[in-house]
Formats: structure tokens, C-alpha cells, sequence
């Protein structure tokens, strides 16, 4: 039997889960930051952390709270983009050496208000599937328009959980594709309740992205998203004129395909471009 190249270290400490993948010959310095999107937790970044810690990066991926196995600390309805920035920060500056951030879906949201609202001095940021760069109303409209029942749910009880808590196939439709390693069922069981007023927050009253980022920037674009259309991506992409990878017949959640291991290398020789 092959000796595992890398340790798992999995930690709940002041409210937060953290798993942390850490090779035994770590070949860079630089740590990897990976915030999770709406519904998910830590666990999601698992494929891409065995990977990546094979590769010799050491990466570290938390819960917010109420998300994951970190225990709610204010209601989900309450939660806001800023109170979630502010963990995001707080496990930025764990670190002694600054980290490559990456960022899935609403974390890549995150990833772009840390770039605007906090500083554009990472080493390098890997936008996953990412909310675009302007606004979520036309993510929103479609939303409401696949699954209005979803939309009546949520303005009943002012969050965004039935949008795929409400059972398997729901939230297989907007997540997974039918090539995914997990089925509908394996990832349902996962998902945690979501604010509806962070999806609110994201608007050009609220938010506006920045321009001409010093921050090297990597987007991961799955060609067959159903949560964030790939046409607005490619928008945002051109935006920021970022570096990108296309992945056909992804779905939102690109690093639950099968071929989540060539991704993973994909991104780890950007990476090595970019901040050796």
C-alpha cells in the first residue's frame, strides 16, 4: 500500500471548522485559502485538496458559520455578504505569509469584495463558478423563473435554503451535472440553510467591482453551470480580463466532476506561473 503523501487536519475552533490538507514535502511557501459558496462548507474543497496537497501545496478550507460543522452564531436569515467578509479576512490574516485565495460560487463573490473593500495584494485569486463581477439579478430572475416555488419559500422565511434544501433533485439541477462523483442524494444530505439577503446585497446600489485588479486572477468557468449562467461569467471574465478554464459540461460545482483531478493540475500550473 502507497504511503499517503499528506496529512488531514480537521479542527472546530471559536465557531469555525477547518480542514487543512498539509503534504509531507510542502514545495511552496505559499498557503491556499479556499471559502466555500451558498449551502456548502469546508467539505466541498476535498477533491481539490488531495490533489493539491500531492502537488506539494499545503490548503486550508473553512465553514462560516452555520455552514459545514461550524455552529451557527447568528441566524442564517440575518447573514450578510460584509458579516461573511469578515471571517474571510480573519483567515486570511491566520496566515504569516499572505495566501492564494479561492473562492466557489458566493465565495468568489467574497473573494472580489476582499479585492475591493479590503486589499488587492494576494499572490494570486482562483474564481470558481463565481458570482459575476456586477450583479446577481439576472442569476436571481432565472432562479425565480426554474423554480418559483423556490422564490415563494424564500420570500416567506427570508432565506435562500429552499432553493435546494427542498429535496435531491432540486439541488442537483442548479450544482451537479449528471457526471458528477456524487449523486443528488450524497449531496443533498450535505447542504446547510443560506441567507437570501446576501443574493439581495449584490447589486450595483450595493456593490461595485474594481477595476484593473493588480491581483493575478484565475476563473474556473463549468460550461453547463445552472446556478450562475456561463454567458454573465465570461462578462466578468472580460471585466477583469482574467486568465480562465473552460470546462465542458461542468456544472456549478466544477471540482465534484470527474475529471476534478486535471482541473486541480490545470490550476496548479497556473498557480506555479504566477507566484514562483
Amino acid at each position: 500500500m502507497t504511503e499517503q503523501s499528506y496529512e488531514v487536519i480537521h479542527t472546530i475552533e471559536d465557531g469555525i471548522e477547518r480542514i487543512v490538507y498539509r503534504p509531507h514535502e510542502k514545495r511552496y511557501d505559499t498557503p491556499i485559502v479556499m471559502q466555500h459558496g451558498m449551502w456548502h462548507g469546508a467539505w466541498s474543497w476535498e477533491t481539490w485538496q488531495i490533489t493539491l496537497a500531492k502537488l506539494g501545496w499545503e490548503s486550508h478550507a473553512h465553514s462560516l458559520p452555520a455552514h459545514g460543522k461550524s455552529p451557527e452564531q447568528r441566524s442564517i436569515r440575518w447573514c450578510t455578504l460584509g458579516y461573511y467578509l469578515d471571517f474571510l479576512r480573519a483567515e486570511i490574516e491566520r496566515h504569516p505569509v499572505l495566501p492564494i485565495l479561492m473562492g466557489h460560487s458566493m465565495g468568489g463573490a467574497l473573494a472580489q469584495w476582499y479585492m475591493k473593500k479590503v486589499a488587492d495584494h494576494l499572490p494570486a485569486i482562483v474564481l470558481v463558478a463565481s458570482w459575476n463581477s456586477h450583479e446577481m439579478q439576472s442569476a436571481s430572475l432565472a432562479s425565480a423563473v426554474r423554480d418559483p416555488i423556490g422564490l415563494l419559500y424564500g420570500l416567506a422565511d427570508l432565506t435562500a435554503s429552499s432553493y435546494v434544501l427542498r429535496n435531491p433533485q432540486v439541488a442537483k439541477q442548479m450544482l451537479i451535472s449528471d457526471n458528477a462523483i456524487m449523486t443528488a442524494e450524497e449531496l443533498h444530505a450535505q447542504l446547510n440553510g443560506e441567507s437570501l439577503w446576501v443574493l439581495l446585497q449584490y447589486n450595483p446600489l450595493q456593490w461595485q467591482p474594481l477595476r484593473h485588479p493588480k491581483t493575478p486572477l484565475l476563473w474556473i468557468l463549468p460550461e453547463k453551470d445552472g446556478a450562475v449562467s456561463p454567458y454573465t461569467q465570461r462578462r466578468s471574465i472580460k471585466f477583469y480580463d482574467a486568465d480562465v478554464i473552460s470546462v465542458e459540461g461542468a456544472g456549478h460545482n466544477v471540482m465534484m466532476e470527474q475529471n476534478h483531478e486535471e482541473i486541480a493540475r490545470q490550476i496548479h500550473d497556473w498557480l506555479v506561473s504566477k507566484t514562483s
